[in-house]
């Protein structure tokens, strides 16, 4: 079964190597991927996938590669 599902991934980013960490993700874990907007503070990105790999793509990104600091991640159901 799909999930589809909104992620608001807050911190201290970098929006670039943020972006490119979650579209390796969402790649590894064969997911869809659309990012809405990235900053120093928060990307915004749906995803679409089995609720198993949303919820892996949740925790890979919530730990962030290793130049950002995430320090919150707010999971909605996209509208």
């Amino acid at each position: 079964m799909n999930e589809k599902a909104r992620f608001v991934f807050k911190g201290h980013l970098q929006a670039d190597a943020f972006v490119e960490f979650a579209r390796h993700r969402a790649r590894r874990l064969d997911i869809a991927l659309d990012v809405e907007s990235a900053s120093a503070e928060a990307v915004n990105v749906t995803v679409e996938g089995p609720v198993d790999l949303v919820d892996a793509f949740e925790m890979a990104c919530s730990l962030g590669p290793y130049e950002c600091l995430v320090l919150d991640v707010v999971r909605t159901l996209p509208a």
